[in-house]
């Protein structure tokens, strides 16, 4: 690298470098204006749910008959991982997601082959099913969500207002799409009187033809004349009102009767409702905008609410528009972050330059911190990256180890024109002598957090962007340190600066004391060899048995999550009662800013992390919106204590803030798997038992398991013969009358409102006269249905859940604050051995939740492993190309783990994900320090001096630029220690940084001495 000097050049050519100064600025400004910003990164889920019906079919014959011929051509396609199957009474759902290692880009092909085939196995499926249907718009997450409440209205009316705000919210310059969310379908309810229609001879049947032949649209043809088309209508273009309808003719007996003299005409809803959404207590609709990709969200945000203040003066009286939630105030949290980081770290780094190097040089390597950033910035513009969590927090970081390559630049030539070098030449040079280390030094850095960058996993797609805007930030900083800041040395440090002999400036009491101590060391190398590996040792004894393990930490948003679920099977009114007083409790206290419900399915996507929930009528969940994160916890905690005072017996109600991270329905599960239901079950229970005894766990439960009632038909089929009849017709006129059958539709407007038929509400919802619904038969005979069939109660499963076509049941348990999930379920595990022993063959106990999902991440992340060594080892013998100074510097590498452990040790912080990426970029920071160091030895040994003199010189040397960036980092990093995102890894880089530092100071000067046989006089 000798050849071309870049620092004299820049030195030399003065107005190029200034121009380039003044470009990088400029640009870097611009880039950070028009980056988009957005709470989370976007990546591809890979995952799809494909839904299909039966109506009759039971739990069993729909995994068996429809559910299982899907699984096995979804085995098929290229990338699956594995299919969650869901099997309930005449519904079956399955979760297909696809392997973590999908390359990106590739999730609409693989949609289309699920389609494709499983579109080609329908034509195989018992007769009667519906579908399969499917889908697969998962990735969108809600960056708004409105509502649109008005008490009194009918809902098809607000409705409307609905579809007028969509089409006006659509034209919101930066809003990708906006879907309507929580509209229930428009019916006409025809209830038949069953009385009347038996005593008037009439049939299900006659009246559902009656009214279709009334009321469906029919071709009239037209006539082709000299001038346009003439069609003829043979309907009425408006909506027909349930009094027009109830008016229509039959004919009796040769005799005309309006319908309303058998009938009851009323306009609803689907009934049973399948999905629910109430906000602060009133039906709602809910209208979700998309956030376009590489959009600004605060920008958008505004917009937002220049179109919310203009479109709140269109809408009709008694309309309320609401924000339930808002992506935006993350964000504005996320970058208001960074800011009071970015202020800080600049601070740090002036004040520790200032004390260390002085007044110009200090300021000069401020000056590397917004020269870096800019150049950052261009580059995650062009490469369409947005401010994110992950980018942003890989920004904060980088602020800590940016001016590493500044201060040792500037130190050099600090300390050659104390040796009487002028400026010119000291600039030059510090490139000589410390461009390549540095360069290797930042490149080794980078390759430290690899692993994640390229790991193939959910996790890495969220969290990959550390690897390359860390990366691109500390090549940033080198090309500052050997291009910019030589050139600013030269234009701001002063001419007069002390002159000492070489070495005199190194005599002074602290590096006298500094001197002592690495002799002492060097003198009983053995001695403090041993000591530093038995210390290592109790630091990973403590890092495996003392410090807290979890995957994800809890989010800082103010959003608190109650989930109810009741007993499999309850109707979606009994739920939406109950939920009606979970809400009458939240709302009682102060804690609460707005709340919402959703009945009958999981709320919409607005967190990239929330874990979708399919359509279950005995499920509800409630969105707080607290006033904060301690404002959320408190809520947590006094609603927890009445949940705990048995407030709702009748469910589990469960309170919990969102995760980071990939989605985990619950912190500690395990999944037993076998092929008997029973038997899973019985194992279950033992299991649910065991968890129960843990001080730590609270409500182990069974995910499905109760068996429910259902009337069983025993026909009398000898006697449905002599009457003509079939099983079949019979079940198809008691699916008519209790049901209902779609008999006609009608148009309103832009929407289908359909003409149900059904038996009257007195019958139909009375199980006491099942018996004696009346039944007509082919030959015009009504007979009751105890004359056809006795009714006997039998219990049968209403959920089956299967993994790869491995049927399961999970026992799931939630933990007490402060207690992680990974050592509840480590602690559990410990006392399984005997339930495990006892376990019959073909059946097991995997491990889910979020242990689970770590160790895919942790898996991912570890497959990277070889290759980051070897691309360290590459750099590092490229550089010293001696397997001896290799060894020296790669045998630093684990120590941080001393002063990581310490630190989580004393500050009581978990071990996660974060904290692990924190741990392995530590690597690459104790590598970059001794990289230093040992390029001062062989420096020194080129200049002649004996191995040992070389050695303790080249520690007294270095010392100084390696305990400022040192220091420089961990004071940067002290204000990440408050985030609830990346506190751990802050800690993690302070403890293994600070002890880490010490350690190169100490450690490496007695292991080389002990490695080369120094002797020390």
């Amino acid at each position: 690298m000798n050849r071309f000097n870049v620092s004299a050049y820049a030195v030399k050519e003065r107005s190029l470098t200034l121009y380039f100064i003044l470009i990088v600025a400029i640009a870097g400004i611009y880039a950070f204006l028009h980056m988009g910003r957005a709470e989370d990164p976007s990546f591809d889920l890979n995952t799809m749910v494909v839904s299909a019906t039966w109506p009759g079919a039971t739990a069993k014959e729909m995994q068996d008959q429809v559910a299982d011929p899907l699984e096995k051509r979804l085995e098929e396609i290229a990338h699956f991982d594995r299919v969650e199957t869901k099997s309930r009474p005449g519904r079956t759902d399955l979760l297909v997601s696809f392997a973590q290692d999908t390359p990106s880009g590739m999730a609409q092909d693989l949609y289309y082959q699920v389609r494709k085939r499983l579109g080609d196995e329908a034509n195989n499926l018992p007769d009667g099913v519906r579908g399969p249907f499917f889908n697969d718009d998962f990735e969108d997450v809600y960056f708004t969500l409105y509502s649109l409440t008005a008490p009194g209205w009918p809902q098809e009316k607000l409705v409307r207002e609905a579809d007028k705000m969509q089409i006006a919210l659509r034209r919101v310059q930066g809003v990708k799409k906006v879907n309507l969310i929580g509209e229930q379908a428009p019916q006409i309810f025809v209830d038949l009187k069953m009385d009347a229609v038996s005593k008037m001879g009439l049939s299900f049947d006659t009246v559902a033809q009656a009214l279709q032949a009334q009321l469906n649209m029919t071709a009239a043809g037209f006539i082709e004349t000299e001038g346009p088309r003439l069609y003829i209508r043979s309907h009425d273009a408006r909506m027909l009102s349930t009094e027009e309808i109830a008016a229509l003719p039959l004919i009796v007996n040769g005799e005309t009767i309006p319908l309303a003299d058998v009938a009851k005409v009323e306009r609803g809803f689907q009934s049973p409702p399948s999905y629910l959404i109430r906000d602060r207590g009133e039906p709602a609709v809910l209208l979700g905008a998309v956030m376009a990709a590489g959009v600004d969200g605060l920008k958008l945000e505004k917009r937002l609410d220049e179109f919310e203040l203009e479109y709140r003066n269109e809408l009709p009286l008694g309309v309320k528009l609401d924000k339930v939630t808002n992506q935006a105030d993350a964000i504005h949290g996320a970058v208001s972050t960074f800011q009071l980081k970015f202020v800080t770290a600049l601070l740090v780094v002036l004040v520790v330059s200032l004390i260390a190097l002085g007044v110009r040089a200090g300021l000069i390597v401020s000056l590397a911190v917004p020269l870096t950033l800019a150049m950052t910035f261009l580059f995650m513009f062009l490469q369409g990256l947005n401010f994110d969590r992950i980018t942003l927090g890989a920004l904060i970081i980088s602020l800590g180890l940016l001016v590493d390559d500044a201060i040792i630049s500037i130190e050099m030539m600090l300390v050659k024109m104390a040796e009487g070098m002028d400026k010119a030449k000291a600039a030059a040079y510090s490139w000589t002598v410390t461009a390549a280390p540095m360069l290797v030094g930042t490149l080794v850095t980078v390759v430290g957090f690899l692993p994640i960058g390229l790991a193939q996993s959910r996790v890495g797609d969220y969290a990959g962007g550390i690897f390359w805007v860390l990366g691109i930030t500390l090549i940033a900083s080198w090309i500052v340190a050997v291009y910019f800041t030589p050139y600013l040395g030269v234009k701001f440090l002063s001419d007069k600066v002390k002159h000492h002999e070489s070495g005199e400036m190194y005599q002074t009491r602290a590096y006298r004391a500094l001197r002592k101590a690495v002799v002492f060391c060097v003198r009983h190398k053995v001695i403090v060899v041993l000591i530093t590996v038995g210390i290592f040792i109790l630091s990973a004894m403590g890092m495996k048995n003392v410090v807290a393990k979890q995957f994800f930490p809890s989010s800082d948003r103010p959003e608190l999550m109650v989930d109810i679920s009741l007993p499999e099977g309850t109707s979606i009114q009994v739920t939406d009662k109950l939920t009606h007083r979970v809400e009458a409790l939240i709302n009682q206290y102060d804690e609460v800013k707005s709340l919402s419900s959703y009945v009958g399915q999981g709320a919409p996507r607005f967190f990239l992390a929330l874990n979708p929930e399919l359509p279950n009528s005995a499920f509800a969940k409630i969105i707080v919106v607290t006033h904060g994160k301690e404002s959320r916890d408190q809520l947590q905690a006094k609603l927890q204590a009445k949940i705990d005072a048995g407030l709702f017996p009748e469910a589990r109600v469960r309170v919990h803030p969102l995760l980071f991270g990939p989605p985990v329905p619950w912190p500690v599960t395990f999944r037993v798997v076998g092929p008997d239901p029973q038997v899973l079950r019985s194992i279950a229970n033992d299991l649910r038992v065991l968890m129960a005894k843990q001080s730590f766990t609270i409500d182990p439960h069974l995910q499905w398991g109760v068996r429910t009632p259902t009337v069983h038909l025993n026909m009398d089929r000898t006697r449905l013969a002599q009457l003509g009849m079939t099983p079949q017709q019979l079940s198809s006129q008691l699916q008519q009358w209790l049901q209902g059958a779609t008999v006609a539709q009608m148009k309103d407007k832009i929407r289908t409102v359909q003409v149900v038929l059904r038996g009257d509400q007195d019958r139909r919802l009375d199980v006491g006269q099942l018996s004696s619904l009346l039944i007509r038969t082919p030959g015009g005979e009504t007979l009751p249905l105890s004359q056809l069939a006795t009714l006997d109660i039998r219990y049968e499963d209403t959920l089956l859940e299967r993994r790869n076509r491995e049927l399961y049941l999970s026992v799931n348990s939630e933990v007490i604050p402060g207690m992680q999930p990974p050592v509840a379920t480590q602690k559990i595990l410990d006392q399984m051995q005997p339930l495990l022993d006892g376990l019959p063959y073909g059946y097991r106990i995997d491990v889910g939740g979020s242990v689970e999902e770590s160790s895919i991440a942790e898996n991912s992340i570890q497959a990277m492993m070889p290759l980051m060594l070897l691309v360290m080892t590459l750099l590092l013998m490229l550089l010293v190309k001696s397997f001896s100074t290799l060894f020296m510097v790669i045998v630093t590498a684990p120590l941080g783990l001393i002063g990581a452990v310490t630190a989580l040790i004393v500050f009581q912080q978990p071990f996660g994900f974060v904290a692990n990426l924190g741990l392995i970029g530590l690597a690459g920071i104790l590598m970059r320090n001794t990289l230093i160091l040992t390029g001062q030895i062989d420096d020194n040994l080129k200049q002649g001096m004996q191995l040992g003199e070389a050695l303790i010189d080249a520690t007294i040397r270095r010392a100084r630029p390696v305990i400022l960036t040192a220091l420089a980092a961990m004071l940067a990093f002290v204000p990440l220690t408050t985030s609830t995102f990346w506190g751990p890894m802050a800690y993690v880089l302070i403890g293994g940084i600070g002890i880490g530092t010490l350690l190169t100071l100490l450690f490496l000067p007695a292991l080389y001495a002990l490695w080369f046989r120094v002797k020390v006089a």
